[in-house]
C-alpha cells in the first residue's frame, strides 16, 4: 500500500450498455432549473411571444403578394365592371379557368397595384420581424443566465459531494474516471442543456404556432402536411434508439481513457523506470480506439436523423405544392395564401428536423447527466457525532489503543483480525512489515478514512467513532509515503494543516524538518514550483514540517525513501504526545 490514500483494490466500473432511464434523468435535469423558476417562466413567455409574432409574418407577406397580383390582374380587366360581371364575361367566352381564378381574388377591374398598401404591409411585416428578433435575443440572453447559474450550482453540488464521499469510493475507481465525471460530463451537460432547451422550446412553440396559422388558410393542405409527422417521428425514434447505446459508451470510454492518461502522467517516472512505455502506449491506443468507435457510431447514426426527416418533410412539401396549385387555379385559395402556406410548411418541417437533429446532443447530455447523478447519489460517509476530541492537556494524555480490531476492504477478505495494540503517551512506535501486511491500513483506521468492522480504536479511552472526524484529524499529523505539494508558496504548504499558525512557528517547523539554511530564502512568497535544482530535496521534506503542529504524528516510508519520514521521527514539539513510524525496512528507522 502506498499511503493513507492507498488503493487496496481498484476496480474499473463496467461500461453501461445503455441509458438506464432516459426520461427520468431528463426530468431530473430539468428539475434543477427550479431555483431559477422566475427567469425560466420569463424565458417561456418571451419564447411564446417571439414565436407568435414571427409566425404572423408569412401571412402578412402573403397579403402583400395578393395586393400585387390583384393589381396586375385588375389592370387587365375593363374599368367600370364589377368583379361578378368580369367573372360572367370570362365564362361567357369559355375561359372557365380564368373565371375560377377571379372568383378567389379580391380584384377591382381597371384598378392597378396599390403600391402604398403594399409598402404599408411590408413595413408592418418588417416591424413584426424586428420585434420577434428582439424577443428571441432577450430570451436567449435570459436562458444563458438560467443555464449558467444551474450548472454553477451543479458544480458546487458535485464539489460538496466529493468531499462527503468516503475514501472507499475513490479507492474502487480510477481517479481519471472520477475527474471525467466532474469536468467533462458536467461541461457536456452545460452544452446540451443550453442547446436543447433553446431549440426544443423554440421548435415546439413554432410547430404549434405554425399549425394554427396553416389551419386558418387550408385545413386540407394542413392535413397533407401533418400526415407525414408520424413517419418522421418513427424514423427519428428508430435511429435514436440505436445511437443511444453508443452515446453512453462514448462517455464511459472517455472516462476510462482519461483515467489511463491521468495515471500514466502521474506515474510517468515509474512507467519509464520499469520500461512500460510500450505497454502504456498500447493500452492508450486500445482505449482511444474504443472512444473513436463509440463516438463515430453515435455521431454517424444521429447524423442520419436530419436528412431522413428532411426527406420525409419534402414529401409533404411536394404534395402541398401540387394540391395548392390546383386550389389556386380553381379559386379555392389565393396566390398569396398558397405562398404563405408553403412558407409555413417549411417552418413546420424545420423545427421537426431541428428536434430530430438535436437528439444526438440531447442523448449525449443525458448520458453525461446519468454519470454525474450516479456520483451525486453515491453513498456518503456516515454523519459525524457532535462530540469533539478534547485537546491534549489535563484531560488527555495521548494514549492510543487498538482493541480487538478486525477489518477488510472487501467483504470476506480480512486484512486485520483481532488486532490489539497500545501506544503509550510519549512513546515512538515503529511498525515494520512487508508490503501488504496492513501497515497503511492501521493509518486508514486511525484517521477514520475507513471504520473498523469489529473492535474499537481508543484515544485516552474515547472511542474515535464517538467524536467528529474533523476534531480527530486536526490533532493527528501525517507524513505520507509520497510527498504531495499543493500549488502555492512554500509557506502555505508548511502551514497547510494550520493556516492560523504564526510566521515564527512555521519557520521553526521548517527548521525542525532539516532545511534551516534554505528556509529564509524560500519561505516568503516563493512558489513550490520555483524551487531551484540546488534545493530540489526540500520538496519531499516539506511533507514533514507541518506535523510539528500536531499532537500525534504518523509517518510512512516508501520503497524509495522519504526524507520527511526520517525528519519527522525525531521532531521535537512541545505538544507532541506520541509518534508512530511505519516502514518496510528496519534500516529506514535507523537511517
Amino acid at each position: 500500500m502506498s499511503g493513507p490514500m492507498a488503493r487496496p483494490m481498484r476496480m474499473n466500473e463496467p461500461p453501461q450498455v445503455r441509458s438506464r432511464d432516459f426520461t427520468g434523468s431528463a426530468l431530473r435535469l430539468l428539475r434543477r432549473l427550479t431555483p431559477q423558476r422566475g427567469l425560466t417562466i420569463a424565458v417561456i413567455l418571451l419564447g411564446v411571444g417571439g414565436i407568435a409574432v414571427s409566425v404572423i409574418g408569412p401571412r402578412i407577406l402573403g397579403h402583400a403578394t395578393d395586393l400585387l397580383f390583384n393589381g396586375v390582374i385588375g389592370r387587365q380587366l375593363p374599368a367600370g365592371l364589377t368583379k361578378e360581371q368580369a367573372i360572367e364575361a370570362a365564362r361567357a367566352r369559355g375561359d372557365s379557368t380564368f373565371a375560377d381564378l377571379l372568383s378567389g381574388m379580391n380584384v377591382v377591374p381597371g384598378q392597378g397595384v396599390d403600391f402604398g398598401a403594399v409598402a404599408r404591409t411590408l413595413a408592418l411585416a418588417l416591424v413584426l420581424y424586428v420585434v420577434a428578433a428582439l424577443m428571441v435575443w432577450l430570451q436567449a440572453r435570459m436562458l444563458n443566465v438560467v443555464v449558467q447559474r444551474t450548472i454553477a450550482r451543479l458544480r458546487a453540488d458535485v464539489e460538496d459531494k466529493v468531499h462527503r464521499l468516503p475514501l472507499r469510493y475513490f479507492d474502487t475507481r480510477q481517479r481519471g474516471e472520477v475527474l471525467s465525471r466532474v469536468t467533462n460530463d458536467v461541461d457536456n451537460m452545460q452544452q446540451s442543456l443550453s442547446m436543447s432547451i433553446t431549440q426544443l422550446l423554440t421548435s415546439v412553440l413554432t410547430v404549434f404556432g405554425v399549425l394554427v396559422m396553416m389551419l386558418t388558410i387550408s385545413p386540407l393542405l394542413t392535413l397533407l402536411t401533418v400526415v407525414t409527422v408520424p413517419l418522421s417521428l418513427w424514423v427519428t425514434r428508430s435511429i435514436a434508439r440505436r445511437s443511444r447505446t453508443l452515446f453512453v459508451d462514448q462517455w464511459t470510454n472517455t472516462g476510462r481513457l482519461n483515467a489511463h492518461i491521468e495515471e500514466t502522467y502521474s506515474g510517468f517516472t515509474v512507467v519509464k523506470t520499469y520500461g512500460h512505455r510500450a505497454g502504456a502506449i498500447e493500452q492508450f491506443d486500445e482505449l482511444n480506439d474504443d472512444v473513436y468507435r463509440a463516438s463515430f457510431g453515435a455521431q454517424f447514426l444521429s447524423g442520419l436523423v436530419s436528412p431522413a426527416t428532411v426527406f420525409v418533410g419534402n414529401i409533404s412539401y411536394v404534395a402541398v405544392a401540387v394540391v395548392g396549385g390546383v386550389q389556386v387555379a380553381t379559386g379555392q385559395i389565393t396566390l398569396g395564401g398558397i405562398q404563405a402556406f408553403i412558407q409555413y410548411v417549411r417552418q413546420f418541417n424545420q423545427p421537426l428536423t431541428q428536434i430530430a437533429g438535436m437528439y444526438n446532443t440531447l442523448q449525449s447530455g443525458i448520458a453525461s447527466a446519468e454519470r454525474v447523478f450516479d456520483l451525486l447519489d453515491a453513498e456518503e460517509e456516515p454523519a459525524d457525532p457532535l462530540r469533539t476530541l478534547p485537546a491534549v492537556g489535563a484531560a488527555r494524555r495521548g494514549r492510543v489503543e487498538f482493541d480487538e480490531v478486525s477489518f477488510g476492504y472487501l467483504p470476506g477478505t480480512p486484512v486485520l483480525e483481532h488486532l490489539s495494540l497500545v501506544a503509550e503517551p510519549g512513546s515512538t512506535i515503529a511498525i515494520v512489515g512487508p508490503t501488504g501486511a496492513g501497515k497503511t491500513t492501521l493509518v486508514n483506521l486511525l484517521m477514520r478514512f475507513y471504520d473498523v468492522d469489529a473492535g474499537r480504536i481508543l484515544i485516552d479511552d474515547v472511542d474515535i467513532t464517538s467524536v467528529s472526524r474533523s476534531s480527530l484529524r486536526s490533532q493527528i499529523g501525517m507524513v505520507l509515503q509520497d510527498a504531495w505539494l499543493f500549488a502555492g508558496s512554500v509557506y502555505d504548504n508548511i502551514a497547510y494543516g494550520r493556516p492560523d499558525a504564526r510566521y515564527d512557528e512555521v519557520v521553526d517547523a521548517a527548521k525542525a524538518a532539516g532545511f534551516a539554511e534554505a528556509v529564509q530564502r524560500y519561505m516568503p512568497g516563493v512558489s513550490v514550483d520555483q524551487l531551484s535544482p540546488d534545493y530540489a530535496g526540500i520538496r519531499p521534506k516539506l511533507a514533514g514540517p507541518g506535523e510539528r503542529f500536531a499532537d500525534f504524528v504518523v509517518a510512512e516510508e516508501s520503497e524509495r525513501g522519504n526524507p520527511g519520514f526520517v525528519n519527522c521521527i525525531g521532531i521535537e514539539s512541545p505538544g507532541l504526545t506520541a509518534a508512530t513510524a511505519i516502514a518496510d525496512r528496519v534500516v529506514s528507522l535507523i537511517a
